[in-house]
C-alpha cells in the first residue's frame, strides 16, 4: 500500500520555478512546485578508490605506506581547511565555522562607516506646461475666453552633504531655474532665470550629539569582527587538538594491532603444542579444543583491532580533508612524549585569562554592552537640534526692451537660525531601553566572571589529569615488564608440560592488556597535554600557527581598478614551526611490542 503525505501550503508563499512567465501581474502561488532531484545542480564526485577492509589484508598485498609526522598532519589540516572540522567521537564533524566568517563580519565596519560618507545629489528636470486661464476678450459675445501661455523651464539642483561624527550634518545646495514664457504680452523679464545657493548646518545638542554615541555602531561592528575572529580561532584550536587526538588514536590502534597479532601467534603456538601432546596422549581432546578456542578468540580480537586502525585512519584523513582511501596507508612516525614538561599553575591561570577565546568573547561582549549603553543613554535625552542656513539668491533675464540684466553676486542674501525641539512625554520607550541595556551589561559581566570560574575549574581538572596519566603510565609500564617476564616463563613451562594451559592463557592475556594499557596511558597523556593547551588558549602559539589576512579586491562604484585577489587562495599558508620529532620508524615501535620472542616456526612466515 502506498503512503500518501499531505502538505498544507499557504497561497501567499512562493514556490521555486525555473523561470517566471512574462506577465504584468504575477499570479498567486497556490501549489508546491518542487523540482525532481535529477533537475537540481549536479556536484562533481571525487575520484575515490574502494575503501580498504580487513578482508584486503588477507587477500591482497599490503598497500604502499606514507610516513606522516604529527607536525605535517597539522600543517595539512590547516592548509586544506575552509570549513573547520573537529573530532566528534571516532569521526570528524563540522564546527560550523569557516575561514570566511571574520571577513564577512568585517564588512559591517565599512557598512557603518558609510553613514559618514559625503553624499552628492543631482536633479535635472525639463518642464513644459500650459495652464488654462480665463481672460477678457472683447471679440467674443461673452467677453471672456479661455487661453493660456506656454511655459518652458529647466530645473537643476546640485547638492553635497555630509553627516559629521558629532551627529550633525552640513552641506550646500545649488539651484537654477531658467524659464521661457511663450506669449505675445510684454513681460518684464522673458526669458529669466532664478538661482540660489544654500549653505546649511544642523547640529544635535542632546540626543544624537557626541562622537561616542555616533561612532558606537562602528565600534560594535569592529567588536563583532573580533568576536567572529576569536570564534574561528577557537575552532582552529579545536581542529589542531582533534588532529593530535586522531593521530595518537591511530598510533594506539596500530599498537593494539601489533599486540593482538602477538597474542594470535602465541595462541597458535600453544595450539600446536596441545595438538602435539594430544598425539602422544599427554592431553585429551578437551584440552586441545580449549587451546584452539583461545587461539580463534585472539584472531577475532586481531580482526577487530585491524578494523579499528582503518576507522582511526579514516577519521584522521577526514580532519586532513583527504579521501577516505587513496591507495596509500598513513603510517605515523612521531614517537609519543614520554614525560610531560614542567607546568607552573600560576602561568596556566595567567595564560588562560589572557588567551582563552571564550573569555575574550565575553570581554568583547562587555565592551559591546558598554557601547550599547552609551547609545541608550544618548537616546534617552530630548531631541534638541540647532539649525542654520545662509542663502545667496540671484535673478537674471532679458527685458521687454531686449536688454539683458542680472543681479550682482551677494546682493540678495538671507539667513535662518533656529532650535528644533522634539520630546515624547515621559520618554518611556527610551528609558525602558536604557534600563534593559544596564541590566544586559550587568549580565555580561556576570557571565564573564562565571566563565572565568569555569575556566579555572577546567584547568584544575586538566592539570590533575596530566599528573594522573603520567603516574598511570609509569605504573602500567612496570606491570607490562612483569607480564612480559611471566609470559616468557609460562610459555616455556607449558612447552615442556609443567603447567596447565589456563596459566599460559592468562599470561598471554595479561601481557596484551598490560601493553595496551601502557600505550593507552602514554597516548592519553599526550592528548591531555594538547587539551591543557586548548584550555589555556595557547595551543596555536605553541605549535607555531599564526593567522594572516588576505586582502580581497571587491569592485567599487568605478569598477575594478586593480588586479583580482582570489580570496582565500591568493597565497598559500607557510609551514608551521616543528614541535614534534619525526622518526624513521612507525610510532608504535616506541612500545617495543616485537620485543617478545616470536615462535621459531612463525618467524618469516605468514600469520596463521
Amino acid at each position: 500500500m502506498a503512503l500518501t503525505v499531505c502538505i498544507h501550503f499557504a497561497a501567499s508563499q512562493s514556490g521555486v520555478r525555473a523561470e517566471e512567465p512574462c506577465r504584468a501581474i504575477l499570479p498567486e502561488q497556490r501549489r508546491l512546485e518542487i523540482r525532481a532531484p535529477d533537475k537540481l545542480r549536479r556536484v562533481r564526485l571525487p575520484e575515490v578508490p574502494v575503501p580498504s577492509t580487513v578482508v584486503d589484508a588477507i587477500e591482497q598485498p599490503p598497500p604502499p605506506t606514507r610516513h606522516l609526522a604529527l607536525d605535517e598532519a597539522i600543517r595539512i589540516a590547516l592548509a586544506r581547511t575552509e570549513v573547520v572540522r573537529v573530532l566528534s567521537g571516532t569521526a570528524a564533524a563540522s564546527s560550523g565555522q569557516t575561514i570566511y566568517d571574520p571577513a564577512i563580519a568585517g564588512t559591517g565596519i565599512d557598512r557603518e562607516r558609510g553613514r559618514f560618507d559625503p553624499a552628492v545629489s543631482v536633479q535635472n528636470r525639463f518642464n513644459r506646461q500650459r495652464a488654462p486661464v480665463a481672460e477678457f476678450d472683447g471679440g467674443v459675445p461673452s467677453g471672456v475666453s479661455i487661453g493660456g501661455d506656454a511655459e518652458n523651464d529647466y530645473e537643476m539642483a546640485l547638492g553635497v552633504s555630509k553627516t559629521t561624527t558629532t551627529g550633525g550634518s552640513a552641506g550646500v545646495d545649488v539651484r537654477t531655474n531658467p524659464t521661457t514664457v511663450h506669449t505675445t504680452d510684454p513681460l518684464l523679464l522673458n526669458p529669466y532665470s532664478r538661482s540660489s545657493v544654500d549653505f546649511f548646518v544642523t547640529q544635535p545638542l542632546l540626543q544624537g550629539a557626541g562622537r561616542g554615541a555616533n561612532l558606537a555602531p562602528i565600534v560594535l561592528a569592529r567588536i563583532d569582527t573580533e568576536r567572529s575572529f576569536y570564534q574561528l580561532k577557537y575552532s582552529v584550536q579545536r581542529l589542531v587538538q582533534s588532529v593530535i587526538d586522531a593521530y595518537w588514536s591511530l598510533v594506539f590502534a596500530r599498537t593494539d594491532v601489533a599486540v593482538r597479532r602477538q597474542q594470535t601467534r602465541q595462541g597458535y603456538e600453544a595450539y600446536e603444542i596441545a595438538e602435539a601432546n594430544l598425539a602422544v596422549g599427554r592431553l585429551n581432546v578437551g584440552d586441545k579444543a580449549q587451546a584452539e578456542s583461545s587461539w580463534r578468540n585472539f584472531q577475532a580480537a586481531q580482526i577487530a583491532a585491524e578494523s579499528a586502525v582503518l576507522q582511526r585512519e579514516q577519521a584522521l584523513r577526514d580532519l586532513l580533508n583527504m579521501a577516505p582511501f587513496d591507495g596509500v596507508q598513513l603510517v605515523p612516525v612521531t614517537p609519543p612524549l614520554g614525560e610531560p614538561p614542567r607546568i607552573a599553575w600560576e602561568d596556566l591561570l595567567r595564560a588562560a585569562e589572557e588567551s582563552r577565546c571564550d573569555l575574550i568573547e565575553l570581554k568583547l561582549a562587555v565592551e559591546a554592552g558598554e557601547q550599547r549603553l552609551l547609545v541608550a543613554r544618548n537616546t534617552a535625552l530630548p531631541r534638541v537640534d540647532a539649525t542654520a542656513l545662509y542663502r545667496l539668491s540671484g535673478l537674471e533675464g532679458r527685458t521687454y526692451m531686449d536688454d539683458y540684466i542680472r543681479s550682482r553676486p551677494g546682493e540678495f542674501t538671507g539667513w535662518q537660525m533656529g532650535i528644533d525641539v522634539s520630546l515624547p512625554l515621559g520618554l518611556r520607550e527610551a528609558r525602558a531601553e536604557l534600563r534593559r541595556q544596564e541590566l544586559a551589561l550587568a549580565r555580561y559581566r556576570a557571565d564573564l566572571d562565571q566563565a572565568l570560574h569555569f575556566a579555572v575549574q577546567a584547568l584544575a581538572t586538566r592539570y590533575r589529569n596530566v599528573a594522573q596519566y603520567y603516574r598511570e603510565y609509569l605504573t602500567v609500564k612496570q606491570a607490562r615488564q612483569a607480564a612480559h617476564v611471566n609470559l616468557e616463563l609460562q610459555r616455556e613451562e607449558y612447552r615442556i608440560g609443567r603447567t596447565i594451559y589456563l596459566n599460559l592463557l592468562q599470561a598471554i592475556t595479561s601481557w596484551g592488556n598490560a601493553v595496551s594499557a601502557e600505550a593507552e596511558a602514554l597516548l592519553r597523556l599526550n592528548s591531555e597535554l594538547a587539551a591543557l593547551e586548548v584550555e589555556t588558549g595557547i595551543i596555536l602559539e605553541s605549535h607555531g600557527v599564526q593567522f594572516y589576512e588576505e586582502l580581497y579586491g571587491s569592485p567599487g562604484p568605478a569598477g575594478r581598478l586593480f588586479p583580482d585577489a582570489c580570496y582565500p587562495r591568493s597565497a598559500s599558508p607557510g609551514e608551521n614551526a616543528a614541535r614534534y620529532p619525526a622518526g624513521d620508524r612507525p610510532s608504535e615501535a616506541a612500545f617495543e611490542v616485537e620485543r617478545l620472542a616470536v615462535p621459531q616456526r612463525l618467524q618469516g612466515g605468514k600469520e596463521p
